[in-house]
């Protein structure tokens, strides 16, 4: 486990901790040499090709109620399971509620296609 996700998660509940390793799970099957950051201060765990901002595909945001699996990218993906929230010029995200939802086809789809926007694979 990288350095530091344990005592970010501290501070979730249990299913708000078991889901967000539920996603980190999915993210590393789909990109197993993603290049994984705790960043506390931003209350995210981002995955990318390298450590910069450019280099973001994805990123996990632990709520009270539910994890946010953000996409850098989000705007120029497919989504045609309209899985996508947000209002951002660049960025969107799915709202992970329940261990099914990170099941949903979507979302592996999403995640796939990010990494080939961002990586070219």
């Amino acid at each position: 486990m990288v350095e530091g996700l344990s005592n970010f998660l501290a501070g979730y509940s249990d299913e708000i901790q078991a889901l967000t390793l539920q996603v980190r799970d999915l993210v590393l099957e789909v990109y197993p040499t993603a290049i994984e950051q705790v960043d506390p201060p931003s209350r995210i765990i981002a995955y990318g090709k390298d450590r910069t901002y450019q280099g973001l595909i994805c990123a996990i945001a632990p709520q009270r109620k539910y994890v946010n699996l953000m996409f850098a990218r989000g705007t120029e993906l497919a989504d045609a399971e309209q899985l996508l929230e947000g209002t951002g010029k660049r960025a969107r995200h799915v709202k992970v509620r329940s261990p099914e939802d990170v099941e949903k086809p979507g979302v592996r789809t999403l995640l796939k296609e990010a990494v080939a926007l961002t990586v070219g694979v």
